[in-house]
Formats: C-alpha cells, structure tokens, sequence
C-alpha cells in the first residue's frame, strides 16, 4: 500500500490550495458561514469552472473520471480551509447514488447535469428517530398508477435549501430483513408538496427539514428496481463518508496547525506557552488525531480504488476516527488558545462547528464501530 501522492495529485492539491487560499480567508468563510442560506454562488461557480463537480463522474456523463483518493485530495484541501459547499453531497452520494442504481439514460440525463453544474443534488437518508443504517428508513412511497407517492419526514439534510433534485430514500415494501423495501426517488425539490425548512443551531454545512406531502413522483425517476436499493446506496455512503474522512482530516490538521503556531507566540510568565507540560500535551494530542483522522481515510480511499475485500471495514474505521479524532484536535486546540479561540473572528470555531456536525453526518464512532463488528462477525 502506497500512500503517497501520485503527480496528479499533487497537481490537484497545488491547484485547490492556490484557489482557495485566494477565495476563503477567514473572514470570508465567517461572512458565508452567517449569510441566509450559507451557500456562495459565486464560489460554487468558480468549483464547477475548476472541473470538481465532475471528478467523480466517468467521462462518458460528462465528467472527468477521477479516482476516489483524487477527489479526497481535494476534499482534504477543503476541509483545511473550512469550505462550506454542496460539492460531496451533489457530486459524490448522489452521483454515485445514481451510477450505482441508475439506468442509462438516467445517468445521462443526472449526471450530466451535476457534472456541468447545471443542477445541485442532494440525498435524504435521515428521519426524526435519526440512524443511518436500513432499519431508520420509514417514509413511505406507494405506488399509484405511473407515480409513487411521498409521505414523510427527512431530517438534517445537507443543502436541501439550495438544491433542484433530492434524491430519496423511501420504503416500497416491507421485506423480510431491514434491507429489503428501500428504493430511491429523485424528486424535484420544486415539486407539489415538498417544503424545505433550514435548521438552525451550531452548525457547520447547512441542513434542512424536508417534508413531503403526497408528492407524486414519476415511477421513471426511480433509481434502479422497487425495493432492492440498499445495496446501491450503501456503496454510494461508503464513498462518501471515505471522501468526508478526508475533509474532516484537513479540518484537524489546520486546528493542530492553530495551537501549535499559537503556543510559540503567546507568551505567559516570560515564555512561549509552548514550554508549558500540559500545553504541550494539547498541541500532541491535536497532531496524533489529526494524523491518524489522515492516513485511516487515505487508506479506505486506497481500498475503494483497488477494490480490496474488506473495503467496508476500512470505510467505517476511517469514519469512527474521524468522527472522533476531529472534534478532539479542535477541542484540544482550544485549551490552548483559552479565550480568544472562542472568538469567532479568530477563525477557530469554524472548524469546531464542522467537527460537531461531521461528527454524526453518515454515521458516528459508534455506528461505524458496530457496523465493523458486525462485518467482522464479531
């Protein structure tokens, strides 16, 4: 296993970094961050301009046909600067949502249009009981004639505000195991009875309620055969909680960079704080989480390109140490800022609001822990 960056990627990350040091300093993030809807337009332009909202996508749908680790280079890079945009949930879930259950024309019709930016996507998984396993997929879709109709509850929904299409997890059928029943909708956020409200709170990506109130849908928006989609959409999440590990590792690294830069200028009783044992400690503990939030997500982006066996193992080890190792480096960062880290002209807490919500966005430490047991059959 080489973990080491190919000239593509490095390519990659010397162009993201470039663009978005000139297009996110902090205080820009801060004022996209407190704006209505928390989406720049402007930005979210110049990404698609930039070819990202197609890395994903085979050339074949108008996309670049990049590998996993090429678009986790470039997340990691956002993740680094705090970039709030629908990029992985449009370009990565739903897209691969759609190439893993979509028919031909389908692809070419959904694909394309994310891939060129002319549509945003998002996918609703989540409802009020909250789980991201089968099991907490209850809404119900029945079959009328040439539609299915929509009733329910989606709940924390990335982007739903902004985007044209949301594609939906709903239950055709009761089947014998939790798996069974579930298909995918791609419904006009526009459509007759979908309302959006957005959620408000110390939160990092926005995220929305979404109601449907018998939404009719055309049985041709459906994604791949009734009641047979959880395979397809479990692939699709392990690509992009692979890929979030990798936003989530470049946030870490950036609050480790924080306090350890920090801890050399302030000064307390004549001396960097830095010589302090316990400051000391905080600034380690911000390096070995971020460092193991890294290389645990490069590695399941590693073996979702090589198609290793244990893949899913891999995925849900990146993501219950990111969804820890994150929030821990920012805490740690803040004890050794004291006061002003909390100041959210300082720039810190931009990171600590994206660790809290990434922290339960396509599953917990403790979800993903249990899904490893249960796929090592432990």
């Amino acid at each position: 296993m080489d973990l080491s960056l190919s000239p593509t990627q490095v390519q990659l990350k010397s162009s993201a970094t470039e663009f978005l040091t000139a297009e996110l300093p902090k205080e820009r993030v801060r004022e996209i961050d407190e704006s209505p809807t928390g989406f720049d337009a402007d930005l979210w332009r110049k990404m698609v301009d930039l070819g990202w909202t197609g890395m994903a996508i085979p050339e074949a749908y108008g996309g670049v046909g990049l590998t996993n680790t090429d678009f986790g280079v470039v997340a990691e890079t956002l993740g680094y600067y705090a970039s709030g945009s629908p990029l992985l949930d449009s370009a990565v879930l739903s897209a691969n949502a759609i190439l893993e259950a979509g028919s031909e024309a389908q692809k070419k019709e959904f694909l394309t249009a994310i891939a060129n930016g002319q549509q945003i996507f998002t996918t609703a998984i989540t409802e009020p009981e909250y789980g991201w396993g089968p099991s907490f997929i209850k809404m119900g879709a029945a079959h009328s004639g040439r539609h299915y109709v929509l009733n329910g509850t989606k709940l924390f929904i990335p982007w739903a505000h902004v985007a044209d299409q949301i594609i939906v997890a709903a239950r055709t059928s009761e089947g014998a195991t939790p798996e069974e029943g579930i298909s995918l909708f791609v419904v006009d956020k526009n459509a007759k009875g979908v309302s959006t409200r957005l959620m408000q709170g110390f939160i990092g990506d926005k995220v929305c309620e979404v109601n449907f109130n018998n939404v009719e849908v055309p049985a041709s928006h459906m994604l791949g055969t009734a009641g047979h989609a959880w395979p397809a959409l479990e692939r699709s999440m392990d690509k992009a909680t692979a890929i979030l590990s990798t936003y989530m590792a470049g946030g870490a690294w950036k609050a480790y960079e924080m306090c350890r830069d920090y801890s050399q200028v302030r000064i307390a009783f004549g001396m960097p704080i830095g010589t302090f044992q316990y400051v000391q400690g905080n600034v380690i503990i911000a390096l070995t989480e971020s460092d193991a939030c890294k290389w645990t997500a490069y590695e399941a982006l590693w073996m979702l390109d090589t198609d290793r066996k244990e893949t899913q193992i891999g995925v849900s080890t990146a993501k219950a140490v990111a969804s820890d190792s994150f929030w821990k480096a920012c805490d740690a960062s803040h004890d050794v800022h004291g006061g002003i880290g909390i100041d959210i002209t300082f720039g810190l807490t931009h990171y600590t609001k994206r660790a809290r919500t990434f922290q339960h966005y396509l599953g917990d430490a403790r979800y993903h822990r249990a899904r490893m047991a249960r796929l090592m059959e432990l």
